[in-house]
């Protein structure tokens, strides 16, 4: 891949960690389970990071990008 490429995911990236810093996603794990009986519940699994990860590589992809150029 190009280093502009690369630079331009890693800025589009970071500013979408930026934006949204952490989601959930649902498990569903069975709690009981006899013959015809089962009984399930769901589980929020969070997941979430600093939002200076998104900056980092919003950053580092503008230099890929500006570097690129030169």
């Amino acid at each position: 891949m190009q280093t502009r490429t690369i630079g331009i995911i890693m800025t589009v990236i970071g500013i979408i960690m930026l934006l949204y810093n952490s989601f959930n996603y649902v498990i569903t794990e069975k709690v009981v389970d006899i013959g015809q009986i089962q009984i399930n519940k769901e589980v929020n699994h969070p997941l979430e990071w600093s939002p200076i990860v998104g900056v980092v590589l919003a950053v580092v992809g503008v230099v890929l990008i500006i570097r690129k150029n030169k």
